[in-house]
This record gives structure tokens, C-alpha cells and sequence, in this order.
């Protein structure tokens, strides 16, 4: 069954209406609540990087209907997060920073500037001085040190990627593939120890990652290999109906949303039409599942659980609908290309 047109802009409403808070209550900000009722206290719960996804999701939706008032709640959850992180942007771990720095700086190219501000400079530093040659390159996880990862390493390059530094991402890019590529499954592997040794365990956001800086960057042989990675996600993380795995609440919630916003890319990207059409089917039977399980809660409101939980539902399932719905959106539409799910333009 097609995926109808308001699929993406009911997650969205949604999404807002039902999580959508004052950051601290303070006028003239946002911030996502952490679940679906809210927790009594504003400062129970504070997950950064989830507010980073949030921002990306409003950035979306702003680059599908420019007349709306997304980049205005956009620019309230920047002025939200930034209160709510004390009055900082950086925080102990780099791809927390990662995911934060991505996203404002496509607010900046939405805004139109040549030059980043000040607070994605202030983010980049970071990034760069967690890329070391430590364990032969790669970014720290946090500011222990200890441990150098996908879920760092890749969001990272992503930002370089797309701030022109191609070469520092592509240096990124071989330390993953020398060292957290699994020839076997033909997927990436999550990180490298202090000695040295290898954490196996695969998630679907690292592989998103990858295939985004992969497609970022381009060139043959990273296409090449973003259509292999492709191949490799619908052969060993799809299930036999082509759907995604979707975590149903904390991080994980936002693992497979992720994913599917860099298969939207992908699809569209130079990465061979096999590939092309097998992201946008993984998509198709993702969001078809999401959309057929959504859940009324009043009016046009909508909750999207992955297992059909009872509440408290978390806002890091619902931002995954909302990124897998606009996703497969832009895949599949010919307006969807050139922007949307996480495009710069």
C-alpha cells in the first residue's frame, strides 16, 4: 500500500504537538520531552543528542513546506538546548557534539551563511581535537579517551564532508574501513578499545553514517562501497518483509531513523540503480510499517510505537518515525531530491 502524502507532515505535527516543551519554561525556546506523559520535573532528564535530532527532524520539515513555521521552532530549540546544556554547546562526549554540530550547521545553509557561526566553530574544534592518531586515527567516543568508535568517527567525518574538508573525512573514512569494517556481514562494527581490542556489536546507525559520508564525499570507490553497504543492510539487517529493526525507546529509538535518512540519500546519490531502488524498498516497507501501526491519541494527533507499547511512550521512537516517514518521502518524490532528509541545500 502507497504511503499517503500527509504521512510525513502528521509524524510531524505530532511529533511537536505532543512533545514540544518551553526549555526550563522559558519563553522563546523549545525542547522535546523525553517521553509521552512528560516526567513531573524539567530537569529529571536530559538527553543532548536526542535534541540535535529533533532539530535536524524541524530542518526537514522546513525544507518541505518553507511556508511553515518549522524553522522558527528550530531556531527556538536552538536557543532551548543550548539553556538546558547550561549555557554551553559541548558536553563529554564527541558524537553527542557530532550529531549537534550537523545540525546547526545545516540551519546555517538553510540561513544562507558563507561562514559557520560561532557555535558550530566552537563544536568543530572539538571534533578535530578528538581526531587523533591514537589507535592509528578516528575520534575519541568522550573526553576520557578510552575508546575510539563508529558512532563518533562517522558523524564527524559527515561534518567535515560537508564543511569542505573532504580530506580530513576521507582519512576518517579509511580508519573505519581498516579497522571496524567486518568483511563477513560487509557491515561496520561499533569501536576499538584503548588496547586494542575490537567491540563487534552492529547497530543500523552506524551503518547510516558510514553511507552518508560515503555518499558525501563520493568519488567511485565510495559509491561503489556505499551500494555494497546498501546491499549489506538489506541482506543482514532487514527482516524477510524488508523492514528495519526499530528500537522502541531510549537511544536505540533513534537508531534505525538514522539509517533510514542516509538510505534516503544514498537513493539518490550516484550509488548504481540496484542500490537505488533497494534503499527506497527498505524504506517503502519501513514506513509502511510505521505509518499502518500508528496509534489517535486526539484530534490529529498521532503516536507511532514500535511495538504497540503502552505509554510512556519515548520521544526518541517518534523522532525515528518522523525521520523514516520523510525519508522515504524524499527517496520517492521528485521535489525530495537535492533536499530534505539531512541535505545541506
Amino acid at each position: 500500500m502507497p504511503i499517503p502524502d500527509e504521512a510525513a507532515p502528521v509524524a510531524a505535527a505530532s511529533v511537536r504537538q505532543v512533545f514540544a516543551r518551553r526549555s526550563l519554561r522559558v519563553p522563546g525556546t523549545r525542547l522535546g520531552a523525553i517521553a509521552f506523559p512528560p516526567p513531573t520535573s524539567p530537569r529529571s532528564h536530559w538527553h543532548y543528542w536526542w535534541q540535535a535530532h529533533f532539530l535536524d527532524c524541524l530542518l526537514d520539515e522546513h525544507l518541505r513546506d518553507p511556508g511553515g513555521d518549522a524553522l522558527t521552532e528550530a531556531r527556538k530549540l536552538v536557543r532551548g538546548i543550548w539553556l538546558r546544556n547550561g549555557g554551553r554547546w559541548r558536553n563529554a562526549y564527541y558524537d553527542d557534539m557530532a550529531w549537534l554540530a550537523l545540525a546547526l550547521q545545516r540551519l546555517d545553509a538553510v540561513d544562507g551563511r558563507r561562514r559557520p557561526r560561532r557555535r558550530v566553530r566552537n563544536l568543530a574544534g572539538a571534533l578535530r581535537s578528538a581526531h587523533t592518531q591514537d589507535l592509528g586515527g578516528g575520534v575519541f567516543w568522550n573526553t576520557t579517551r578510552d575508546y575510539k568508535n563508529t558512532p563518533s568517527t562517522a558523524p564527524a567525518a559527515l561534518f567535515f564532508a560537508r564543511a569542505g574538508d573532504t580530506g580530513r573525512a576521507q582519512e576518517l573514512l579509511d580508519w573505519l574501513r581498516a579497522r571496524l569494517y567486518d568483511q563477513e556481514s560487509g557491515l561496520y562494527l561499533d569501536g576499538v578499545k584503548a588496547d586494542g581490542r575490537v567491540e563487534r556489536s552492529l547497530h543500523t546507525y552506524n551503518q547510516g553514517t558510514v553511507l552518508g559520508v560515503l555518499v558525501a564525499v563520493g568519488g567511485r570507490e565510495n559509491l561503489q562501497h556505499a551500494a555494497d553497504l546498501v546491499e549489506a543492510v538489506a541482506r543482514e539487517v532487514a527482516g524477510d518483509d524488508g523492514v528495519l529493526p526499530l528500537g522502541a525507546g531510549g537511544d536505540a529509538g533513534l537508531f534505525t531513523g538514522i539509517l533510514a535518512r542516509y538510505l534516503a540519500q544514498a537513493s539518490l546519490s550516484g550509488v548504481g540503480p540496484v542500490a537505488s531502488q533497494l534503499a527506497r524498498t527498505l524504506l517503502d516497507a519501513t514506513a509502511n510499517h510505521i505509518w499502518s501501526g500508528r496509534l489517535q491519541v486526539q484530534g490529529r494527533k498521532f503516536l507511532f510505537p514500535p511495538r504497540q507499547e503502552r505509554t510512556p511512550v519515548s520521544l526518541s521512537s517518534q523522532l525515528q518515525a518522523w525521520m523514516v516517514l520523510e525519508a522515504q518521502r524524499v527517496s520517492r518524490t521528485p521535489e525530495g531530491r537535492g533536499k530534505g532528509a539531512g541535505r545541506t541545500e
